[in-house]
């Protein structure tokens, strides 16, 4: 496991409800893509700077595009795979859409984190791929200068030239970020192999050996380049497969349930809800017409 990412914290019960707590000591610069259409030209609805402190807590439930929070001062808490996990300084947080994002400030403690959400159509190829990371080192001054740059030439020096190019040096930090040269181009394969067909009776022994890989190695490299397990990839891509399911088909859930690698619809329907925030049928009526 990469040292620099801090154990999980004990599971506590998320508010399953959309919510934005700032408190009276949180400061934040934000630009939207509204205030500036350069941002638009690559999907992303809105970027900004915030120092949170307690009682900061933010539940999106609707989070239709990738969300990328870069640590660069402090500490706070993400929710990743069901379980609250902390980030520091230097480590950034990835959410892919369809997913449950929560994210608050630790009791007595600031701190000091960019974002980029992506929501508006954009660039064709999506930002988050099968083998983007979760949890991951990521210099955080950079996409802080960038995101207070923008700001200053959208509601300071008016530059839309200028905008534009801080818009595009956002967009290229993320992708960096999502998007790495993997340090092993094996894991690369097998998880585009397992988000092809995530139903298949994948255990730990089968996706080591697919990689010529132990199991214990492959627990490391993927613990030090996504963040999470094999096991939890495995079921992050199931889910991210169930929901896209769940918007645009009327399949059963039992049977979108079996499609994804669960025979158990019950297991399933629990699973769902821990990563994504409701039960697969709730997600149904959210996401469908």
């Amino acid at each position: 496991m990469n040292p620099n990412l801090r154990q999980p914290l004990p599971d506590e019960i998320v508010p399953l409800a959309e919510m934005t707590v700032l408190g009276g000591r949180t400061q934040e610069w934000r630009t939207g893509a509204s205030d500036c259409p350069a941002l638009a030209v690559h999907g992303i609805a809105h970027v900004g700077v915030c120092h949170a402190a307690p009682p900061f807590e933010v539940v999106r439930m609707e989070l239709n595009g990738a969300y990328l929070l870069s640590c660069f001062a402090g500490r706070g808490s993400v929710l990743q795979d069901g379980r609250w996990q902390t980030v520091e300084a230097g480590v950034a947080f990835l959410a892919p859409p369809q997913i449950l994002l929560a994210f608050k400030a630790e009791t007595g403690v600031k701190w000091g984190f960019s974002w980029v959400r992506y929501q508006l159509p954009g660039p064709a190829k999506p930002v988050v791929s099968s083998s983007s990371p979760s949890l991951a080192k990521m210099a955080g001054e950079p996409l802080r200068h960038a995101a207070l740059g923008l700001h200053h030439e959208v509601f300071g020096a008016h530059s839309p030239v200028t905008a534009a190019l801080w818009a595009q040096l956002i967009h290229d930090y993320v992708v960096r970020f999502a998007m790495p040269e993997p340090r092993d181009p094996r894991l690369q394969r097998l998880w585009d192999e397992v988000a092809v067909n995530v139903g298949a009776e994948w255990t730990l022994e089968k996706m080591a050996a697919r990689c010529n890989l132990s199991e214990e190695h492959l627990r490391r490299l993927c613990n030090r380049e996504l963040g999470r397990s094999p096991v939890h990839q495995l079921i992050h891509l199931r889910m991210q497969r169930a929901a896209e399911l769940l918007a645009r088909t009327n399949d059963k859930v039992e049977v979108i349930a079996c499609e994804v690698g669960y025979a158990n619809a019950f297991v399933f329907s629990n699973t769902f809800k821990r990563w994504v925030g409701w039960r697969p049928s709730e997600y149904r009526r959210k996401r469908q017409p």
